[in-house]
């Protein structure tokens, strides 16, 4: 007689929610000051001040800080695609909220208004990253991400009084809404095996 056992789906609940939100702030946002100041900051070392914070903001940032969001997901086992897709989404916002405060700690409340959008751009831009890894295909997913966020860095600094930044946080917001739709209740390493698929 065969034996058979059950495995539940992991959804994640408002306690693991809560934890990946502070995974953002206290892993994710050391992790992108060290990356840049350690690997980023030599590299340009000498350089004009301004040319210092440009490539730092439009080059360095984008693939530190996207790479940043997904790290504290890479030791998740036994996760399906949507609750990785999910808990991408907290630890974006983690990131977002201490990138916010901070920014509002060093120039006032006067910034308030250009980085309202930082609080939505970074959990979309982490859940399109976090699709990537739920299929086993991080790379694209990462680089699309990663091309999202140098966009919108080089709208930013270059052309700041044209709306094209809002426009690029629209498509962000848009490919993460698209791959939430995709992302399904079966096990990561299920994806290409006969593996329960349940509708959610």
């Amino acid at each position: 007689m065969t034996k058979t056992a059950t495995i539940e789906l992991h959804k994640p609940g408002i306690g693991e929610l809560l934890f990946f939100i502070l995974s953002g702030a206290i892993v994710s946002i050391p992790l992108t000051l060290f990356l840049e100041q350690n690997f980023g900051a030599p590299l340009i070392n000498g350089l004009p001040a301004i040319t210092v914070s440009i490539i730092t903001i439009v080059i360095f940032a984008p693939f530190v800080e996207e790479f940043s969001k997904i790290f504290p997901l890479f030791y998740r086992h036994g996760e399906t695609q949507r609750s990785i897709f999910t808990l991408a989404l907290c630890v974006g916002l983690g990131f977002g909220i201490v990138e916010f405060v901070t920014y509002i700690v060093l120039y006032g409340a006067v910034i308030i208004p250009d980085r309202i959008p930082g609080l939505f751009f970074h959990p979309a831009s982490a859940s399109i990253s976090a699709y990537g890894i739920a299929t086993r295909r991080p790379m694209p997913y990462y680089l699309v991400a990663v091309g999202l966020h140098f966009t919108n860095n080089v709208f930013a600094v270059f052309l700041p009084t044209l709306p094209i930044s809002f426009l690029v946080l629209l498509v962000t917001l848009l490919t993460s809404w698209r791959l939430r739709a995709k992302a399904k209740n079966v096990f990561v390493r299920c994806e290409h095996l006969s593996c329960p698929d349940p509708e959610s």
